[in-house]
């Protein structure tokens, strides 16, 4: 068992380390294609597209679980729907309404 952890553990920090370089690689080619023609921006160099790599990864998440709805969501609300009566699901979709306005154009009032 201790072989395959001295075995995993450096191919795992290598498999970081390359992950990082072409992540970084890919943002310095985009930002450098893109931004400086589009916007008059500098370009950035590999050290910097890092930084913004992180602090994209910081700000909005995502490389991972994150965000969005849970596994089995829409499942779980199915069934809730299902059980429900017809009285528990109209005050549902009231709740909803009162929430969520959809059929109301801006200047309307109730």
């Amino acid at each position: 068992m201790r072989k395959r952890w001295i075995l995993w553990v450096p191919l795992g920090i290598a498999a970081f380390v390359a992950f990082l370089a072409v992540g970084g690689f890919v943002v310095q080619l985009l930002w450098n294609w893109l931004l400086p023609p589009l916007f008059g921006l500098r370009e950035v160099t590999f050290w910097q597209a890092l930084g913004l790599l992180a602090l994209c990864r910081i700000l909005f998440g995502g490389f991972g679980k994150g965000g969005g709805p849970r596994p089995g969501w829409g499942r779980h609300m199915k069934e809730r729907w299902h059980h429900m009566t017809p009285e528990e699901r109209e005050r549902f979709k009231q709740g909803m309404r009162g929430r969520w306005v959809f059929d109301e154009s801006p200047g309307e009032t109730k």
